[in-house]
């Protein structure tokens, strides 16, 4: 188990550990912001937990995600991580006014898959460009992995 998975499943025993788990990531990281959508029984994702510093008007965007739609969504839809080195340039299509009202500019979406299902969607930003390597992608994969597997039943 990675020092990371091994730091999250302590966040288990805490009060709120949805928020704590996305605490760990964002340090873990370097991050500057992130949040955690879990799917619901609709198939949107539902805003779990997010950082501080994120306006209120973003939060009220981002409450309730469709899949396909703005970062968290297509990564829920494409079952893949959608990186964005500078929110605030992007052309690309898959940024949302409401994440460009952030001023964050370097973000990543993952997807928290469990058993090939779409559990949720981790996302971390960062207030200058970033590209996340390949290894980070692969950790921020093993992480979703972990939060989803909190999802199952029993655990």
């Amino acid at each position: 188990m990675s020092p990371l998975v091994d730091a999250l499943e302590s966040c288990r025993r805490e009060e709120d550990p949805w928020a704590s788990a996305l605490v760990r990531i964002l340090a873990h990281f370097r991050a500057d912001s992130g949040t955690i959508h879990l799917m619901g029984p609709d198939g949107a994702l539902h805003l779990q937990t997010a950082t501080a510093g994120i306006p209120p008007a973003v939060i009220e965007k981002v409450r309730v995600v469709p899949v396909g739609k703005g970062m968290a969504g297509l990564a829920a839809e494409r079952r893949q991580p959608v990186h964005i080195c500078n929110i605030q340039t992007d052309t690309s299509g898959d940024v949302r006014p409401g994440a460009k009202a952030t001023g964050m500019e370097g973000a990543i979406a993952v997807p928290m898959l469990s058993g090939g299902e779409v559990a949720g969607v981790l996302g971390v930003a960062n207030r200058a460009e970033r590209t996340f390597t390949p290894d980070e992608v692969a950790s921020l994969l093993e992480a979703g992995r972990t939060l989803a597997a909190w999802r199952s039943p029993g655990v």
